[in-house]
């Protein structure tokens, strides 16, 4: 029987390792991949996170030859727009005041390379309907600096809970990585948890 591969996160989210290790994945190796995560000029969310998501593990995958990679990339998007990573209040603020009353739709593009140079890739989609904020709302999220560095100004798994009226649906994929498929990913790759 051969050996497994090396499996190896190509993300330095803890949200990502905590999410794997809800479905008993553990990895052999976290490296963080620097990828430029800039949008193309018109670029679709959808391509934007593919993109994204094979670059980070073309990345990772040159520095650990014979290793398994997952790579995986993040995006919300209100309409055609892809919200950015909320780095500064103003941002936060801009994301909010966007989301608020409507429906979003959250990307996730998965990559899982093999030591083959082969590479199996999903995008997945969730949409999340907002509820109407008004100011208190949203200047209350801001202080609780809980949206620093999500995508789209929030953290789903944490007090923006209250304001979101429906979900349809991966909630992982949310939070940073969609677990049914990244399961199916490493099942169909032969990858199975000790």
């Amino acid at each position: 029987m051969a050996e497994r591969p090396r499996l190896i996160l190509a993300s330095a989210s803890p949200r990502r390792l905590s999410l794997l290790a809800q479905i008993a994945v553990e990895p052999d190796e976290v490296i963080a991949a620097e990828a430029d995560e800039s949008a193309l000029a018109g670029e679709r969310p959808r391509d934007y996170v593919s993109r994204v998501a094979l670059a980070k593990a073309q990345l990772v995958s040159a520095k650990a030859p014979g290793a398994l990679i997952l790579a995986a990339d993040t995006a919300v998007a209100c309409g055609r727009r892809i919200l950015p990573k909320a780095e500064d209040e103003a941002t936060a603020l801009a994301c909010l005041q966007l989301l608020s009353g409507r429906s979003h739709r959250v990307f996730t593009g998965l990559v899982l390379a093999g030591p083959d140079e082969a590479s199996r890739q999903r995008i997945v989609e969730t949409r999340v309907k907002v509820a109407r904020l008004d100011a208190k709302d949203i200047d209350n999220y801001v202080a609780s600096d809980e949206w620093r560095g999500k995508a789209g100004g929030y953290a789903i798994q944490g007090l923006f809970a209250r304001h979101v009226v429906s979900i349809i649906g991966s909630y992982s994929n949310i939070v940073g990585l969609p677990l049914y498929e990244t399961a199916n990913l490493l099942k169909g790759a032969g990858w199975s948890a000790p």
